[in-house]
């Protein structure tokens, strides 16, 4: 359309458009501190001439079509799909690096070496009561403090094994937790790729919905490491090692396939995964070993590192338990009686059966020589024993080096996702100084173009009511 009358029209679509810039603004400034908004652009369009020109329908100028205004093409969503998937996947390693970290802490912490009310700190006063006693092998006393260094030491033993297995049925739980959630969190996703897959035929704006998308997403990666696939309708598309936990409108079910049982104890086996699809025929396919997030942290923690601590202080007490056995049945009680096992376990569960087998103070064989004789000889093989204590010393020394590992890797890692996040957060965040810009320019723009009406309106008002007047 060209003429005066087009003007008007013009002057319209740009009142039109910085009302959309001026929405668009303050929605962003609204939504500053909302967690998972993403900023929104508007994009506007041109509208040129007629791609087929009509008679009488063309403008008269020297330079021919002056196009009729400006349109919204759409309001973009201000992201970055490799930041995204990149966030998700650092995002993944940093829950899996957080949980171990953690959890060892807290392991460490319950063990406490180095300390006074240790392991090591008993095993040390069980071998000073065998020196006292060969100092005085005819004292009942020095008898009676052996008996209660180790039935202290059989404690301290206890009292650790205990933390162990009390941590490693905290995790049980806690991934029975985590799995209810990840399958929660798909249910989610599924439901919100069928609501933006609807939103998308119909033409209505989707950017809250892919905001929710992709929050969805993200937490799925935090828990479990899953890989997100976009989709042709705007969706996402979640596996875990290859095998489909999404697809579409879909969620599939995560079990775990062994190593935790339906009320939370352990069958002695690895911790695995499976995922079950629905439908009239279902079917379970086994997920590989390796999964990332908190998944794959309680996971690694059930299957290897507190199995492997719990292994090795067993190993410590099998160490301590021959050693110490072996010199007490060589030797000689206080009626010289030969004497029997000292210490008793079950093989099954060393560190959390080992028990004092002597029950009496003068049953203790600190002699070497038969017929009762106040002799020390043996007790004093007992003092200088120390199988057991470079035994523990190798554990828990590699225990607490797999622990500043796990928290130096947790701490790069974090530098890393910040990174990566801040970089996502600069894209998609919203700057209060740019919306502000924003607006300005949206108001300034508004104000000229309802200013451009005005003159229209003047120009017409002179050429309909006072062109061709002889007064």
């Amino acid at each position: 359309m060209s003429g005066s009358l087009s003007s008007l029209n013009t002057a319209l679509t740009a009142l039109r458009y910085q009302r959309v810039a001026l929405d668009v603004a303050s929605n962003n400034v609204a939504n500053a501190t909302t967690e998972g908004y993403t900023r929104r652009r508007v994009v506007g369009e041109t509208i040129g001439s007629a791609s087929v020109p009509a008679l009488w329908s063309r403008y008269e100028g020297a330079s021919g079509s002056v196009g009729a205004g400006v349109t919204t093409r759409s309001v973009d969503r201000m992201t970055d799909d490799l930041l995204d998937a990149r966030s998700r996947r650092e995002n993944a390693n940093q829950s899996y690096l957080d949980v171990r970290s953690a959890t060892l802490q807290r392991v460490e912490s319950g063990i406490g070496e180095p300390g006074d009310s240790g392991v090591s700190a008993a095993l040390t006063s069980f071998r000073s009561s065998w020196h006292d006693l060969a100092n005085d092998p005819g004292s009942a006393a020095a008898r009676e403090v052996v008996l209660a260094r180790a039935t202290a030491l059989v404690d301290s033993v206890h009292a650790q094994a205990r933390q162990v297995s009390d941590e490693q049925a905290d995790q049980r739980v806690r991934l029975q937790g985590v799995v209810a959630d990840v399958n929660t969190t798909a249910t989610e996703l599924a439901a919100t790729n069928r609501a933006l897959a609807a939103a998308s035929l119909d033409g209505v704006d989707t950017s809250d919905l892919a905001d929710q998308r992709d929050a969805l997403a993200l937490r799925l990666a935090s828990l479990t490491g899953g890989t997100a696939s976009p989709r042709s309708d705007g969706g996402f598309d979640v596996s875990l090692g290859g095998v489909p936990l999404v697809e579409g409108g879909t969620a599939h079910t995560l079990q775990i396939a062994s190593g935790v049982t339906a009320g939370g104890g352990d069958d002695g086996q690895p911790v695995t995964f499976s995922i079950t699809t629905g439908g009239a025929a279902p079917t379970t396919t086994a997920v590989p070993a390796g999964l990332k997030g908190e998944t794959g942290a309680v996971a690694d923690l059930l299957t290897t590192t507190l199995p492997a601590y719990a292994a090795g202080l067993g190993a410590v007490v099998t160490t301590l338990a021959g050693e110490v056995n072996a010199l007490h049945q060589a030797g000689y009680d206080q009626g010289g009686a030969a004497g029997g096992p000292f210490f008793s376990f079950d093989p099954a569960d060393p560190a959390g059966s080992l028990a004092v087998a002597v029950t009496s103070a003068s049953g203790v064989a600190a002699s070497a020589a038969a017929g009762g004789g106040l002799d020390g000889t043996q007790a004093d093989r007992l003092a200088t024993a120390g199988a057991a204590e470079g035994a523990y010393a190798r554990l828990v020394t590699g225990f607490g080096t797999e622990v500043a590992s796990v928290q130096r890797l947790a701490t790069t890692q974090q530098l890393l996702t910040a990174q990566v996040d801040s970089a996502r957060e600069q894209l998609s965040g919203v700057n209060l100084d740019e919306e502000m810009v924003s607006m300005l320019s949206a108001q300034r723009s508004y104000e000229a173009a309802a200013r451009v009406m005005t003159v229209v309106d003047s120009v017409l008002d002179t050429l309909i009511n006072r062109t061709g007047l002889l007064r």
